[in-house]
């Protein structure tokens, strides 16, 4: 015969069990993090980025985006916005001749001569100071949008990429606007008639 003495010890035991394997699997984790050093996944920390990147050839365009406005606002028509990216290149050289912002910009900077990519080489142009920016927005430029960039290569062709308007703010808040177009300067003359002109004095 099982008293109730005996049926409370025995749920007792039962739940003791319970908390006890609760207790290793939360430790489980830890543990592996701990044996695996510092460089273990679960200690270093990467900013997550939802960056556009795209395979073309042998040409591997990778963290695409513009930098925007801060947060709340945007980036008016007649403004420049920043553009960065990196290109790694596993073939034959190429070169990046130039990239358009069809009905986004008037036009997209980038260094004189292009960007020359060699063999087995990779280019950063991710900042903080921008190589690329869209010169003249033709719209209104909101964060959290998706703009076409269509990328013309020397050998590789165009490439067309979805590429997303990151506001200027949290981790990209380092990053800098283009640098501001020097001022027209255009001086004002006034017009009070044709300079008269000298005549012969007498001898």
């Amino acid at each position: 015969m099982i008293t109730s003495a005996g049926v409370g010890q025995h749920w007792g035991k039962t739940r003791l069990r319970w908390l006890l394997l609760v207790l290793v699997a939360a430790l489980i984790p830890a543990l592996a993090g701990c044996e695996a050093g510092d460089n273990a996944p679960t200690v270093d920390f990467h900013y997550p980025t939802d960056a556009a990147g795209i395979v073309a050839g042998d040409l591997s365009i990778r963290n695409v985006f513009v930098l925007g406005a801060p947060l709340g606002s945007s980036l008016a028509p007649g403004q420049s916005a920043s553009l960065f990216f990196a290109i790694v290149n596993t073939g034959t050289p190429d070169r990046l001749l130039s990239i358009s912002a069809p009905g986004v910009a008037t036009s997209v900077k980038l260094p004189a001569g292009g960007v020359a990519i060699s063999t087995d080489q990779s280019v950063l142009l991710t900042g903080p100071q921008p190589q690329a920016w869209l010169v003249k927005l033709t719209k209104v430029l909101g964060s959290g949008t998706d703009i076409t960039l269509v990328m013309n290569f020397q050998k590789q062709g165009p490439v067309s990429m979805q590429v997303p308007v990151f506001a200027h703010a949290t981790h990209y808040v380092t990053l800098s606007p283009p640098p501001s177009p020097p001022a027209a300067t255009t001086a004002s003359r006034k017009h009070a008639g044709p300079t008269p002109t000298p005549s012969p004095s007498a001898s």
